[in-house]
């Protein structure tokens, strides 16, 4: 197995799914504390008729499991002392926005956010991890939806301006490597927590969910994230020269596959390519905005202009690296509808693959996928490649040793890594890997904490018990094995 010197291993985890202390010094709701799980339609905010304003407005009910999570926000000192035993040399979590400018449109930031996480990234160093940091990982302050309508409103673009260069001054001397919008991609699937977006009516239109929004404010969003993400990459260049940023994107459609040699079928497969990363790909990558989109836009009764301005802007700032996330593939047929998830798109089943996750998620594995999704995106980009999301969810629990033996997550891995050493052995710039997530989260997805990833495993559960102490399960130590070998124990 061939990796190269300095290659990054590692973990990545989220501020939204891990630290808890939701509303604690100083921070003030994100959109994924009014959530159960990203996939719902149901966010916890009604209008207020007196006001003329949506409200926070949890329902007492469910358990919002992401406002205490696993603790990390009290604890994260001796989870990375844990990341460490295995030999990280990076790790990825992100920024709560809402810790750094509480509502987002402060002028001052909050200085306890700051010391926070100064003192995380400090901690990071001291163990011998290159800390990989995403500026917004669906955590876009509340206020800034329910006041100007989220990013579909170009005002955002200032506010965040402030922000990134705000944590660019405080944190440039321990953080190098910066991801801007966690999977913005997904805008169109999750426009309320990825595209961070909500159609504001006065008077509320009762016939439509409270997070209903329209295809110009999706495009809307769209150009605004564009216009951010260059700004993003200038003003960190100008304030840090020394310093990579790289764009996140969800890229289990790269690996999307056509179900035979049927011409439409193929094409089904090109647009589905598109339309899920390049979209994205190509502007904050190449610095361009595809022409191919001018026929969605008329299709979607839609307009979208960028001044020349604008443009000039996306061409001359873009991105450094190259992250992304992968999980799976899929198949697609002219004539079927694709869904999705927070695992990527879902087509047709593809009889093809042998593994799949156990019950009750049962994902499709694809190593061989990811190998694929390599090499088209460096062909396309010609841009180092940092794979910062990779992983299986598992119902766990511990057994009467007090560990897991989880021999399932240990073989979805090396098959993985194998397949990202052929990638590199096939001439792909790959700088790192980063598992998702080497501890027990709050499942994004589905917001409970059944479905565990972890080489580390949380004592706590979906109705919110549990002591928060953690365990070791069995992957970790192989994981710690094939990074001390710098993966040639894989062979």
């Amino acid at each position: 197995m061939t990796f190269p010197n300095g290659f990054l291993w590692g973990g990545a985890i989220a501020a939204n799914q891990y630290e808890g202390a939701w509303l604690e010094d100083g921070k003030q709701p994100n959109v994924t504390d009014v959530l159960v799980g990203i996939m719902s339609r149901d966010p916890g905010i009604a209008w207020n008729e007196q006001t003329g304003k949506y409200e926070l407005r949890l329902d007492p009910s469910k358990a919002y499991l992401s406002h205490t999570a696993v603790d990390g926000y009290h604890r994260y000192r001796e989870d990375l002392k844990l990341m460490a035993g295995m030999g990280f040399n990076a790790f990825r979590t992100s920024i709560a926005w809402g810790r750094i400018f509480p509502n987002g449109d402060e002028e001052e930031p909050n200085e306890a956010g700051l010391a926070f996480y100064d003192d995380m990234f400090s901690c990071m160093r001291e163990l011998g991890m290159e800390p990989v940091i995403t500026l917004s990982h669906y955590e876009t302050p509340l206020h800034l939806l329910t006041e100007y309508g989220g990013w579909s409103n170009p005002k955002l673009i200032d506010f965040w301006r402030r922000y990134v260069t705000t944590c660019f001054e405080r944190f440039g001397d321990k953080v190098r490597y910066w991801l801007t919008f966690n999977e913005v991609n997904a805008l169109f699937r999750m426009p309320f927590v990825a595209g961070g977006i909500l159609t504001i009516h006065n008077p509320p239109d009762v016939t439509r969910p409270v997070d209903s929004t329209t295809l110009q404010d999706h495009w809307d969003a769209y150009h605004n994230f564009l216009v951010a993400n260059a700004q993003t990459v200038k003003i960190a260049h100008e304030i840090n020269p020394n310093c990579k940023v790289g764009c996140m994107l969800t890229c289990s459609a790269v690996a999307t596959y056509p179900n035979n040699c049927n011409p439409a079928n193929i094409r089904v497969a090109m647009e589905a390519q598109r339309n899920n990363v390049f979209y994205f790909g190509d502007p904050f990558c190449l610095g361009i905005v595809p022409t191919y989109l001018n026929r969605r836009w008329r299709e979607d009764g839609v307009t979208v202009e960028f001044s020349n301005e604008e443009l000039e802007l996306i061409r001359n700032h873009t991105v450094d690296f190259f992250s992304f996330s992968y999980y799976r593939s899929t198949v697609v047929e002219a004539g079927v509808n694709l869904g999705g998830d927070t695992s990527g798109l879902t087509g047709i089943d593809n009889p093809y693959l042998v593994d799949k996750a156990p019950e009750p998620w049962k994902w499709p594995v694809d190593p061989d996928g990811l190998r694929y999704t390599l090499n088209v995106l460096y062909d396309r980009y010609h841009l180092p490649l940092l794979i910062v999301e990779n992983g299986v969810g598992l119902d766990e629990q511990l057994d009467e040793n007090g560990t897991i033996q989880d021999d399932f997550r240990i073989h979805y891995i090396e098959e993985h890594l194998r397949n990202v050493s052929r990638a590199i052995e096939d001439g792909v710039d790959c700088r790192g890997y980063l598992y998702w997530g080497p501890i027990d989260v709050v499942s994004a997805g589905t917001g409970e904490m059944r479905k565990r990833y972890g080489f580390v495993y949380v004592d706590r559960f979906n109705d919110g018990h549990g002591t928060l102490e953690r365990s070791i399960k069995q992957s970790y130590w192989r994981y710690k094995e094939i990074i001390q070998s710098n993966g040639a124990g894989l062979e």
